[in-house]
C-alpha cells in the first residue's frame, strides 16, 4: 500500500488522502480540494520552482546537504580522475560507460562531424566586430536548424543520434570561430589527429605554425572542467531545454534556447562575476575589509553558496586541485592568493558557516579560464561546450517520457476584473 497524505481543508471540514510517491505528491492531486462545485481546485505557488519536481530523470544526482553529483550513478570525483569528457559525454547520453569499441566509434564519429558547413563563415561574418561570443553561439546554435532539415524528425531514433554527433562535435567548433570572429583572426579548421579538447584549444588559439600542439597539463585540465560541467540537474538552462523541447522543436532550436538561458550573469557568468569581485577587492590587505562590507550587506561574497549544495560543492574542490596543475605551466594568477584568503575567512566565519556558505565551482574555475588565455566573455562559451551533452540527454529523456506533456504552468491572476472599454476622448491621464 503506497503512503498516503491526509490533507484536511478547514473551510469545508473535509478529508482528503493523497498518495506519496518518492517523496511527492501529483501536483494535479490537490485539485481535487475544493471549496465548492464551481471552484477550480487548489494549485501550489512556487515562484522559480524552488520545491517542485518536473521531471523523473536518471542522468545525474545530487545531495545538496552531503556535497555529492553522480552522473548515471559515477561519482564525479572518479570521472573526473579516471576518464575524459566525450567518455563522460557518452555516459550522460546513454546511461552505461563504453566498451572500447564504442568508445572508439563514438570519437571517430564526433571527429566526423567537427567541421563547419562553409556558409556558417559568412554568417558569423555578419556580426558587429565586438558581439560577444556567446551571442554568437546562440544565434548560431539556432541557424543550425535550417542546415539540417531531417533534425525535425525528432522520433526517428536513428536521425536523432545523428544531430547528437553533430551537437557535441560543432558547438565547439562554433564557440571556436566566434571567438576568432571577436578578435579579428581567420577561422581555424579542425585538426582529426588531436583530442577532443586539444582540437578545440587548436581552433582557439593557432597562430602561423604548421601543426599546433597543446599544451597536455592546459588539454587535461579543460578536459576535466568540461567534465564537471556536463550536467548538473535542472537547472535554469537544462529546464529551459526541456521545456523548448516539450514543444517537439528540434534540439538546434532547444539548445539555442538552453545556451540563452546560460548566457545570463547568474548562471554561465557567474565565474566573471566571481573575477570582478576579486578585482574590486585589490589585495589580500583588503579581504577583511570586504568581508566586513558583505556581512553589512554592502556587496556579496560571489561564488560562494549554490540553490542545491548546502556543503562544499564537489565540483570545487577538484577544480581547487586543478587550478595548481594549471598554474604551474602558466604561472599563478595574482587574483589567486586574494581568492585563497577570502576562502579561508569565509569558511572559519560563523556568518557563512551558519549560512551554508561554501565555495561553489565558479569560485576558482574562472581563474584558471583566465590563466589559460580565455577572456572573460569566453567563460559562459565554454561552460556552453560541456554542457551540450548534458543538455542533449535531457531533451531526449523528456522526449521519451511518457508523463510529459507541452510545458504549461499555471498562473494566478491578481489584475483587474472585468472592464468595460472607454472611448479614447473619455480617458484621463493616470497620475
Amino acid at each position: 500500500m503506497p503512503d498516503t497524505l491526509t490533507i484536511t481543508d478547514n473551510r469545508t471540514g473535509q478529508q482528503y488522502e493523497v498518495p506519496i510517491h518518492d517523496g511527492t505528491i501529483r501536483a494535479m492531486d490537490l485539485r481535487a480540494i475544493k471549496a465548492g462545485p464551481d471552484d477550480f481546485g487548489l494549485m501550489t505557488y512556487d515562484p522559480a520552482l524552488l520545491n517542485t519536481a518536473a521531471c523523473r530523470s536518471r542522468i545525474t544526482y545530487i545531495d545538496g546537504e552531503k556535497g555529492v553529483l553522480l552522473y548515471r550513478g559515477y561519482p564525479i570525483e572518479e570521472l573526473a580522475e579516471q576518464s575524459d569528457y566525450l567518455e563522460t559525454a557518452y555516459l550522460i547520453l546513454f546511461g552505461e560507460l563504453p566498451t572500447t569499441a564504442q568508445l572508439q566509434q563514438w570519437k571517430h564519429e564526433i571527429t566526423l562531424h567537427t567541421m563547419l558547413h562553409e556558409n556558417f563563415k559568412k554568417f558569423m561574418d555578419g556580426f558587429q566586430y565586438d558581439a560577444h561570443p556567446m551571442g554568437i553561439v546562440v544565434s548560431t546554435v539556432g541557424a543550425m536548424s535550417t542546415f539540417y532539415n531531417d533534425a525535425k524528425q525528432i522520433f526517428d531514433p536513428a536521425i536523432r543520434r545523428r544531430q547528437v554527433h553533430r551537437l557535441i562535435a560543432k558547438v565547439p567548433s562554433i564557440a571556436a570561430y566566434a571567438y576568432r570572429h571577436s578578435i579579428g583572426r581567420p577561422y581555424v579548421y579542425p585538426d582529426n589527429d588531436l583530442s577532443f579538447t586539444g582540437n578545440f584549444l587548436n581552433m582557439l588559439f593557432k597562430m602561423t605554425e604548421l601543426k599546433y600542439q597543446p599544451n597536455p597539463v592546459l588539454e587535461r585540465a579543460l578536459d576535466v572542467l568540461f567534465i564537471l560541467h556536463a550536467d548538473h540537474e535542472q537547472n535554469c538552462s537544462t529546464s529551459t531545454m526541456r521545456n523548448v523541447g516539450s514543444s517537439h522543436a528540434d534540439p538546434y532550436s532547444g539548445l539555442a534556447a538552453a545556451a540563452a538561458a546560460l548566457y545570463g550573469p547568474l548562471h554561465g557568468g557567474a565565474n566573471e562575476m566571481v573575477l570582478r569581485m576579486l578585482h574590486e577587492v585589490g589585495s589580500v590587505q583588503n579581504v577583511p575589509a570586504f568581508i566586513k562590507k558583505v556581512k553589512a550587506g554592502e556587496g556579496r561574497l560571489m561564488g560562494f553558496g549554490h540553490r542545491v549544495y548546502k556543503s562544499y560543492d564537489p565540483r570545487a574542490k577538484i577544480i581547487k586541485r586543478m587550478a595548481d596543475m594549471v598554474f604551474t605551466v602558466t604561472g599563478k594568477n595574482p587574483l589567486l592568493q586574494i581568492a585563497l584568503e577570502l576562502e579561508r575567512i569565509a569558511l572559519e566565519d560563523e556568518y557563512f558557516v551558519s549560512r551554508k556558505l561554501y565555495p561553489n565551482v565558479d569560485f576558482y574555475s574562472g581563474l584558471i579560464y583566465q590563466a589559460m588565455g580565455f577572456p572573460t566573455e569566453m567563460f559562459p562559451v565554454l561552460f556552453g561546450i560541456a554542457r551540450t551533452s548534458g543538455w542533449i540527454a535531457q531533451w531526449e529523456e523528456m522526449l521519451l517520457d511518457p508523463d510529459q506533456k507541452i510545458a504549461r504552468p499555471r498562473q494566478i491572476y491578481v489584475g483587474h476584473g472585468v472592464r468595460e472599454y472607454m472611448p479614447i476622448a473619455n480617458r484621463k491621464e493616470a497620475h
